[in-house]
């Protein structure tokens, strides 16, 4: 893929998906995954693309209010462990744990007793981790802890996945700089617009598209 064509790739993922929109639904996936296991916190992990750590992109319950956009290795502790090995583990007694980062968890304020998580893997590539932590016994006897935080996983790899290609897209274009800026401004005119001027202005994007087409061949 040429320059050229990576910029127009980048502006369409970014007109198809808003992030915004992806890190509600990642904020709620660890809300309910919080409620069904009665636990004291949940949150997500995203790999972050530039320098490989792992960042909190949602968390609900204990930390939610400043520990999302902080990041540590992915190399240590359960969460690297889990994205590492690709497999879901949980540890009933952290206490006893070599996996156990305790330094990590003590320095974002809260230090569970016990933990679930699992890998969020979309086509094959490992984007993140869903942790549970103390999760109350009652709920993990009631139900299959595993098939239920594969199904939040499921849902959380593919919001994950559009969230890191918007980044990406959002990185090109400021890379672009001026040369791709009344793109970028046309883009979000026609994504602020009311139904009739979007539509308008689709109708003079293909033309312009035909005529600019017509004119290489």
């Amino acid at each position: 893929m040429n320059a050229n064509s990576e910029i127009v790739a980048a502006v369409s993922t970014a007109v198809v998906g808003a992030d915004h929109d992806h890190r509600v639904l990642l904020q709620s996936i660890v809300d309910t995954a919080r409620v069904i296991f009665g636990a004291s916190a949940s949150s997500i992990f995203l790999v972050n693309e530039e320098h490989g750590d792992l960042v909190f992109e949602a968390v609900s319950g204990e930390g939610e209010s400043f520990l999302v956009g902080r990041r540590f290795p992915a190399t240590r502790g359960i969460a690297g462990w889990v994205l590492n090995a690709r497999d879901a583990l949980i540890v009933d007694d952290l206490s006893t744990s070599t996996v156990f980062a305790r330094d990590i968890a003590e320095s974002t304020a809260y230090v569970p007793r016990a933990l679930m998580a699992v890998p969020l893997i979309h086509e094959d590539e490992a984007l993140g981790v869903l942790e549970v932590l103390d999760p109350e016994p009652w709920a993990r006897s009631a139900i299959d802890e595993l098939t239920v935080l594969t199904l939040f996983a499921s849902q959380a790899s593919v919001a994950l996945r559009i969230v890191q290609r918007n980044r990406h897209a959002r990185r090109v274009l400021d890379d672009a700089g001026a040369e791709f800026g009344d793109l970028v401004s046309i883009v979000s005119a026609l994504a602020d617009g009311d139904n009739g001027r979007r539509q308008a202005g689709l109708r003079l994007i293909r033309s312009l598209h035909e005529l600019l087409v017509d004119n290489k061949s």
